[in-house]
């Protein structure tokens, strides 16, 4: 049996459903502001240290929005933060340091340092939540047999890991992550690598994601339909490649293909 997706009044063919990670299964900011504020607290101790300062305003540099103590509150949904792998992100951070007249291969080692910090802070508190309607999502898709995908600019074993803090690795049939692929976001390969190890053709494919590079990436590989995944308390305006956007999970219904 086949599949439609219904989202807002519109059916679209669908034999499967690739998802984005971060802000899209996961809500961002409790996993990754941490994170960042570990990120930036260590970069801005060695530049205090060497009496010089961020080279932009403390949010500028990944694209992130602060209250008056410091903490992550939100992002630029187009900046380094949401969309830039792990790498990249230490490379923008290294490039404070190399400014402050520290050599790179020094700032670079010292930004990958500081990197495992973080990242061991993040892996001990495990502050991986799924978006709200998620779950009664997935399980409807499963119970339809629709295979589902993750594709994500995350390495593969932290989606693995971050899919198993969540309970939900078991629905995906398929991760990749920027590891597996030679173009990342908004290329077409990870959509094409999914829709291979799913046995599923591309345009018998939907995307999901919180990102325009979700929406680039989909379009390119030729989707179904691309969806623009964004909660209420957040601007849709970056989303302008998507074909529909959604406010949550519980806007979506799989109907079965009655042609």
């Amino acid at each position: 049996m086949t599949f439609k997706l219904h989202v807002h009044d519109v059916s679209y063919p669908c034999e499967s459903i690739l998802f984005d990670k971060d802000g899209t299964l996961l809500e961002f900011l409790h996993l990754w502001g941490p994170w960042a504020e570990t990120m930036l607290r260590q970069l801005e101790e060695v530049l205090t240290e060497r009496g010089a300062t961020f080279t932009v305003d403390r949010g500028d540099v990944l694209g992130t929005k602060h209250d008056g103590a410091g903490k992550i509150i939100g992002y630029d949904p187009q900046g380094p933060f949401v969309i830039a792998t792990v790498d990249e992100s230490n490379g923008l951070l290294a490039g404070q340091l190399y400014a402050a007249g520290i050599p790179w291969n020094e700032s670079i080692t010292m930004i990958r340092k500081f990197s495992s910090v973080a990242m061991r802070e993040v892996r001990q508190n495990k502050l991986a939540e799924p978006m709200t309607g998620l779950l009664p999502f997935l399980q409807q898709c499963r119970d339809a047999s629709i295979p589902m995908a993750v594709v994500t600019s995350d390495s593969t074993a932290a989606a693995e890991t971050h899919l198993d803090w969540m309970g939900i690795r078991s629905f995906f049939t398929s991760i990749v992550g920027s590891d597996r692929v030679t173009l990342g976001k908004p290329d077409q390969e990870s959509v094409m690598l999914a829709c291979k190890e799913l046995h599923i053709r591309p345009d018998r494919a939907i995307v999901i994601g919180d990102s325009n590079g979700d929406m680039q990436m989909g379009r390119s590989a030729g989707a179904s339909c691309v969806i623009g995944f964004c909660p209420q308390d957040q601007a849709t305006d970056h989303l302008h490649d998507a074909d529909v956007i959604i406010r949550a999970y519980e806007e979506l219904g799989l109907f079965p293909n009655e042609n």
